[in-house]
């Protein structure tokens, strides 16, 4: 008699602490280079994941140019596209404390993979005003794309297979990447 059953296989560390620590230098050196210097723009970490992120750019960028770049934080949970048919959560908030009229907005997030996140987070900052520009920086790109959106800086593209997912954790020297594959079935 045979039987089915799902096995996941092992999750696989695709970024460890120290590949992290690079990625963020990679992409505080990319916004430098592409905004001559670091100093017109502001960081808003998408929270959750895109919090810890902005906040080592920042200091990325600090250590490097000596600019110390403003900070913000958006809550997108009010503004997703999904709002009505998801469980009820607790909804954090935004901390924006510096005039986003006129200003160069990096949004930041831990990965980017439909768009959907980034779409929401578009629409919450522009509550607070009406930015000259908004780049998009991201420590992982899963692609699935469902909306026209990519990130302008990223650290790390990766495929992730359908029914698979990335697993970030940020803070200290248990900062990594896992990618957890979707369980397969086999007969036994």
């Amino acid at each position: 008699m045979s039987t089915k059953a799902s096995i996941p296989p092992p999750p696989e560390t695709v970024l460890d602490h120290d590949d992290i620590g690079r990625a963020i230098k990679r992409i505080a050196s990319a916004i430098v280079e592409q905004t001559k210097g670091g100093s017109s723009i502001a960081l808003v970490g998408i929270r959750e994941g895109g919090v810890p992120l902005s906040n080592r750019i920042a200091s990325e960028i600090q250590k490097s140019e000596g600019v110390r770049v403003p900070i913000g934080t958006i809550e997108i949970a009010l503004y997703r596209d999904d709002v009505a048919s998801r469980k009820a959560e607790v909804v954090g908030s935004s901390d924006i404390r510096f005039a986003v009229d006129g200003q160069d907005v990096v949004l930041v997030d831990d990965v980017v993979h439909t768009g959907r996140t980034v779409r929401a987070a578009i629409d919450a900052l522009l509550d607070y005003g009406r930015p000259r520009r908004i780049w998009l920086a991201a420590l992982t790109d899963r692609g699935g794309r469902e909306l026209p959106i990519a990130p302008d800086f990223v650290g790390l593209a990766i495929d992730v297979p359908a029914g698979g997912y990335l697993e970030v954790t940020l803070g200290g020297p248990k900062d990594r990447v896992v990618l957890v594959r979707p369980a397969f079935e086999y007969a036994g």
